[in-house]
C-alpha cells in the first residue's frame, strides 16, 4: 500500500550507540516498510519503526539515495506483521484501485 505518515526510526550503531531519526512511510505491507529518510541507514542493522504506540521491528534491507533523500526498505522479522486495524497510516491507498 502507498502510503504517507511521518514515523520515529530508532537503531544502535557500530559502537552500540542508540540512534534516532523521524522518516516518511512512503509504502507498507505485511511484510515490511520503504522509508524515506534524510540520513542512511547502514544495512542488515535492526530498526524499530514507532508511530504513536505502535512499534514494529524490522531489518534494514537497502538504503539507496535517491533525488532528495535515502529510501530504505525494512523487513520485519518474526512475529511483527502490519495490520491495518493496528496502524493505518495517515495516508493510505492501494494501487491496485487504479486497474479496477
Amino acid at each position: 500500500m502507498m502510503c504517507a505518515d511521518l514515523v520515529d526510526v530508532e537503531w544502535h550503531d557500530e559502537r552500540g550507540k542508540r540512534k534516532t531519526t523521524v522518516a516518511n512511510l512512503e509504502d507498507i505491507s505485511a511484510a515490511g516498510v520503504c522509508l524515506q529518510l534524510e540520513d542512511e541507514l547502514p544495512l542488515r542493522v535492526t530498526v524499530d519503526v514507532k508511530v504513536g504506540k505502535t512499534e514494529y521491528r524490522g531489518v534494514v534491507r537497502y538504503c539507496v539515495y535517491r533525488d532528495f533523500g535515502y529510501f530504505a526498505g525494512i523487513e520485519f522479522g518474526p512475529g511483527t506483521k502490519w495490520n491495518a486495524r493496528a496502524f493505518k497510516p495517515m495516508h493510505l491507498f492501494d494501487p491496485r484501485r487504479l486497474s479496477s
